[in-house]
């Protein structure tokens, strides 16, 4: 966003670091940096999977730091943010491929939605859906 006078505004300067933040978490998943995913999830974070599975944030790392859950390849396309005050609303489409307890699924469309929070520790990631594109 840009002010009348073609700087950015604050509102723009902020939704881009929070489409920076969602590509530095799909990145950290699919390294498996676990010190950098637990900074960006929340200790509520609550992911539904495609498969309509709730899984917690300690559940979630954990399946990842062990290797169950293996992200191959996540590629964000365009993130769209609607940003109100200390909440944010993210929604893209990704090229998402992952090794689940060593069944390797092929590469897939999915469609994400995330919703962030601007807390003490910064913008962590909440609540997130991933639903496939078939």
């Amino acid at each position: 966003m840009q002010s009348d006078n073609g700087s950015p505004t604050s509102e723009g300067t902020e939704v881009e670091l929070i489409r920076a933040i969602e590509r530095t978490r799909l990145r950290a998943l699919v390294d498996a940096n676990i010190d950098v995913a637990s900074r960006l999830h929340a200790d509520d974070f609550q992911l539904i999977n495609p498969a309509g599975v709730s899984i917690s944030k300690e559940r979630y790392l954990s399946d990842i730091a062990s290797g169950d859950v293996n992200y191959l390849v996540w590629e964000a396309g365009e993130i769209d943010v609607r940003l109100q005050g200390l909440m944010a609303i993210i929604r893209y489409k990704s090229e998402l491929e992952i090794i689940y307890k060593g069944d390797r699924a092929p590469l897939r469309r999915m469609w994400h939605t995330d919703y962030y929070e601007k807390r003490s520790e910064g913008w962590q990631v909440v609540w997130s859906q991933a639903t496939a594109i078939l």
